[in-house]
């Protein structure tokens, strides 16, 4: 405030400015207008489901219109326009939260018009008639599971709340399935058939993982440490753990077959064991060499970021190194560990599918037999399984992730 005279003029507060400057509009989401854009691309040219009269023949691709009735199609066009729509209102708070709620919709929808479309080739071409998934159903599907990650990591921060819409949007589908809605759609017979071994390859698939990150994690932690400890070490280390990440999984299941087979026939021991060149063995092997690099490079990176004034002081405590180690350096370290455990975690269940080739099981068994047998569902059962599986770990550690961090933090 300053003074002239007799008057008195009153001089805004910087923030007084910006309270009365008009609040620019906010432009449309491009990213949104391009998956709406591709969806009704989609709907308009691709097949919607393909149906086939037999599990042989090769079905033919039917359009969303010719697939369900005029009422499916008008509910699954009305989201899809609804979803174009919220990429265009100002207010950023709102546009987000419609685009939640019309995608979780369009997802759920989308669902439900294959399943009806699958039961009215059902109920037209016998019960033997098998109907797939077509390409317009995938890209409107990818598209608002797309669309819905991207809004609810905008309205909410915590990883808690976004693993929470997930499994509220995951238990839908889950329902839906169980109630036997989707059980005319060909990939459900699929899974119908083959249920106790699916479950079976499952449990394999995972076991594998879990064999393999047994030895992945206190092998590779250990690495990490010794580079941050011998800094001489730490770039031939890295440069040997970079090397093995490079040879192609099958060529590395390959190349453990031959020196398996060897000690599993000079010491019988190993062969009593279920040590052999084919199987769980190989598979666990080159699992565990393929984990060694996210895990070390992760310990290296979050021990490396804990502040040496933080590590002198609990040394002019009086701890020792594993206690500094253990009670100021982990924790610090926790979320960039727990970061490195999704990354580790996510891609050994990808590369466990491949393990199907050298007889170790798991979900890739459904997808090469599928590819021997020309059934695409079959594939995308196996597929879609580990896809889910990767999915779901990730949720789970993040979850955990910003639960454990949330403590360290308080």
């Amino acid at each position: 405030m300053s003074l002239a005279g007799d008057r008195v003029a009153v001089v805004p507060a910087p923030a007084d400015l910006a309270a009365s400057r008009p609040v620019q509009p906010s432009r449309a989401n491009p990213l949104l207008v391009l998956i709406v854009t591709g969806m009704v691309v989609a709907l308009g040219s691709l097949g919607f489901v393909s149906v086939a009269p037999n599990r042989i023949v090769s079905g033919k691709a039917l359009a969303l219109w010719a697939a369900v009735e005029p009422g499916f199609a008008a509910l699954l066009a009305a989201l899809v326009v609804a979803l174009g729509l919220s990429a265009v209102i100002r207010s950023l708070v709102w546009r987000d939260r419609l685009t939640a709620l019309t995608a979780a919709a369009l997802l759920v929808a989308c669902i439900l018009a294959a399943a009806h479309a699958a039961s009215l080739a059902a109920a037209t071409s016998g019960p033997i008639a098998r109907t797939s998934l077509g390409a317009a159903f995938w890209i409107v599907t990818a598209g608002a599971a797309f669309a819905l990650a991207d809004a609810t990591g905008r309205i909410f921060a915590n990883s808690l709340m976004q693993s929470l819409v997930a499994m509220a949007v995951v238990g839908a589908l889950v329902l839906l399935a169980v109630s036997g809605t989707l059980s005319d759609l060909s990939i459900a017979r699929e899974f119908a058939n083959r249920h106790d071994a699916y479950w079976q390859e499952v449990a394999r698939h995972l076991g594998l993982v879990g064999g393999a990150l047994a030895g992945a994690l206190p092998l590779g932690g250990l690495l990490g440490i010794l580079a941050l400890r011998r800094p001489g070490w730490r770039k031939p280390l890295f440069a040997m753990l970079n090397l093995i990440q490079t040879i192609p999984s099958i060529a590395f299941f390959g190349l453990l077959i031959g020196p398996l087979s060897l000690l599993a026939g000079t010491l019988p021991m190993l062969r009593d064991l279920g040590i052999s060149g084919i199987g769980a063995a190989p598979a666990i092997i080159a699992l565990t060499l393929y984990g060694l690099l996210p895990v070390a490079r992760g310990t290296y990176t979050g021990l490396a970021s804990v502040p040496a004034s933080v590590i002198e002081a609990a040394r002019g405590m009086g701890l020792d190194e594993r206690q500094i180690l253990l009670r100021v350096s982990i924790p610090l370290a926790l979320p960039i560990l727990l970061a490195a455990l999704r990354v580790v975690v996510v891609q050994l269940i990808g590369l466990t599918v491949v393990a199907a080739l050298i007889g170790a099981g798991g979900l890739g068994s459904f997808i090469f037999q599928g590819l021997g047998q020309t059934a695409t569902d079959l594939i995308l059962l196996g597929a879609l399984s580990a896809i889910a599986l990767a999915l779901a770990a990730d949720l789970a550690l993040r979850s955990l992730g910003a639960l454990l961090t949330s403590g360290v933090r308080a």
